[in-house]
């Protein structure tokens, strides 16, 4: 079945032990989310801005990675456009969380009156394939809510998840992504799951640019550095025998533009390494056109090659 066909997933039931009284603090945390959820989106994206310029101001460590990140990736800026830069990021994380309460609490009529989608004809024409599909994106502060709006164009799709030790906060972002998204959530470690999934068809949303596991991954260049990197990508596309379609969420002004490139040609190419470096450089020129809204307060290059100090290190 086409996947823009399928009826929505019902809701998962609350398991019992979330109506005990330890969790009555989070339940009302829960309803305060939904409440912020319906303020207009010019005014959540003010408050969202405000949080995270308290983020940029009370924590320093944060504030530090950010700035060795961009020294690092952008060191054809001066020291003042690279703190600029820093400051719209911390912006943006905060933007990204109030961002987060859409994508979780809107309706569908809301959200599109915001959104805009460039190159959906690759996603209709790699969902038609009869492939299964890998969405290829990185961490951006706009990554959940470029979710609900690949879902809201009609291709609901399973989303890879880390499994939470609080059980709350498990049941309801498995629960709310899983209503928003249209399909069931998957455990990252759960390979063999993934694999079947894409072998029967379906779409899976993959994001290599954070996770690392070992015996996966290699030194590829990232802007320039050598940074540890995935190259499960052409496995899992090989093993699951699916076609691998980049996207990219960004906040444009007032609004949001989900951005879809073809699917990538001769992916696998037989060379893991070379495979993970094509995909760095398409993540490099996605970060490029919105760059205060990569997720920057992440210690990407804290793994390096033998012999390289740790550029995090005091």
């Amino acid at each position: 079945m086409d996947a823009s066909l399928r009826p929505p997933l019902p809701l998962r039931p609350v398991p019992r032990r979330l109506y005990a009284p330890r969790w009555w603090p989070a339940w009302l945390g829960l309803g305060l989310l939904r409440l912020l959820a319906l303020l207009p989106v010019p005014l959540l994206r003010v408050l969202g801005a405000g949080l995270g310029e308290l983020f940029h101001a009370l924590v320093p460590s944060r504030r530090r990675i950010v700035r060795i990140n961009l020294r690092l990736c952008f060191p054809e800026l001066g020291e003042a456009a690279r703190r600029r830069l820093a400051r719209a990021h911390f912006r943006a994380l905060g933007m990204g969380f109030a961002e987060l309460l859409l994508a979780w609490f809107a309706s569908d009529r809301r959200l599109r009156r915001i959104a805009d989608y460039s190159g959906l004809e690759h996603l209709r024409a790699a969902a038609a394939s009869g492939q299964g599909v890998l969405l290829l994106t990185g961490h951006f502060t706009t990554m959940e809510l470029g979710c609900r709006l690949v879902g809201l164009a009609g291709f609901p799709f399973h989303g890879m998840y880390r499994r939470a030790d609080n059980p709350f906060a498990e049941y309801w972002m498995v629960r709310l992504r899983e209503a928003r998204l249209g399909l069931p959530m998957v455990p990252k470690e759960d390979l063999k799951a993934i694999v079947r999934l894409l072998r029967a068809g379906g779409l899976v949303w993959y994001g290599p640019d954070q996770t690392l596991e070992a015996g996966s991954s290699a030194y590829v260049e990232f802007f320039g550095q050598p940074a540890l990197t995935l190259t499960a990508t052409s496995r899992l596309a090989q093993m699951g025998r699916a076609r691998v379609l980049p996207y990219f969420p960004q906040r444009v002004g007032g609004r949001y533009r989900v951005v879809f490139r073809p699917a990538l040609e001769n992916f696998p190419g037989g060379d893991e390494v070379a495979d993970a470096r094509r995909v760095n450089a398409l993540l490099e020129d996605a970060i490029r056109a919105v760059p205060e809204q990569y997720f920057w307060v992440h210690r990407r290059f804290k793994d390096g090659p033998p012999g390289r100090r740790d550029p995090y290190a005091r």
